[in-house]
Order: structure tokens, then C-alpha cells, then sequence
């Protein structure tokens, strides 16, 4: 006779994402493309506030610093999308039981670089090497998106980790 228990019982499909978890997740990948735009426009010659000489000085542009910056741009925006595997029905390339904890993490590790890069923010980047008044606003207005980032990966977070622990106790 065969008995069906918790440890041999088929996983049953989780309930979908809500429609403003979905949301949520877009949004930030939305989030990062303007200040990855404006990075790619400072390694290609664009002028977006930083002297001449501070781009050779500090970002090493022209040389590797265009690298680094497109990188980054890269990057911010492949990590930007991370939170659409937790609203993918579809795709799960990793279990809820590693996926939720990495969630977690990373909206922890977001928050914390939130708050460092408003630090940097107001006390060494917007004072120190931008040109003027308009190129510290536009900057300030491509880089505000991202301080959205952290609320909304956590709601995405919650949201995923509150439907894959009800499946747990169904």
C-alpha cells in the first residue's frame, strides 16, 4: 500500500504573481535604464557635466574607464531583471528554497547600497566633480530611479516568499 505524504506528494504550481508584483518587477528593470544611458552617453564623448579632465582623472575616459562605465551599465541592467524570475511562471531556473533566501539578500545588499550612494551622492560626487547647476539636476534626474529600486524589490521579494510558503503548507 501506498501512502502519499508531505515528502512524496507532487509540488503543485504556486499561485501566479499579483498583477502589481509583475508590475513591480518591470519597473525595475525600467528603474536602471536611464542612468545606464546616461553612463554610455559619458563614454562616448557626450558632455553630461564632468570636465575633460576629470574624465581622464577619475574615470579614465578615454581608456579603460569606457569599458568600466558600459560595463556597469550592463551590469546594473542584467541585475536589474533578476526580480522577473520571481514573477515568471514560466521559467525557474532555481527552487523556491534558494531563490526566496537570494531575494532576500539582495534586497538587503540594495538598500544598503541605497543609502552609500545617497552618501556619495551628496557629499563628494554632485559637489566635487560636476560642472554645473543643470548637469548635477540631470544627473540627480537620471540616477533618482534607482533609490526606487530597493522598495520595489522587496515588495517582489515578499510577494514571491508569501505565495511559495502558503504552496509549502497547502
Amino acid at each position: 500500500m501506498y501512502v502519499m505524504t508531505t515528502a512524496t506528494a507532487p509540488l503543485s504550481a504556486s499561485a501566479p504573481a499579483p498583477v502589481w508584483a509583475r508590475r513591480a518587477a518591470h519597473a525595475i528593470a525600467l528603474c536602471a535604464v536611464p542612468s545606464g544611458l546616461w553612463r554610455i552617453a559619458m563614454a562616448c564623448g557626450v558632455y553630461v557635466g564632468y570636465s575633460d579632465q576629470v574624465l581622464r582623472d577619475v574615470f579614465d575616459i578615454p581608456g579603460w574607464g569606457i569599458a568600466y562605465v558600459v560595463g556597469l551599465s550592463v551590469l546594473t541592467e542584467l541585475a536589474a531583471l533578476f526580480p522577473l524570475l520571481l514573477v515568471s511562471d514560466r521559467w525557474r531556473p532555481l527552487h523556491p528554497r534558494v531563490l526566496a533566501p537570494l531575494a532576500w539578500t539582495a534586497s538587503g545588499v540594495l538598500v544598503v547600497v541605497a543609502l552609500w550612494q545617497l552618501v556619495v551622492a551628496f557629499a563628494v560626487e554632485s559637489q566635487t566633480y560636476m560642472s554645473s547647476g543643470t548637469a548635477q539636476t540631470v544627473w540627480g534626474f537620471v540616477f533618482a530611479p534607482l533609490f526606487a529600486i530597493p522598495a520595489l524589490m522587496t515588495a517582489v521579494t515578499w510577494s514571491y516568499a508569501k505565495r511559495h510558503r502558503a504552496r509549502g503548507q497547502a
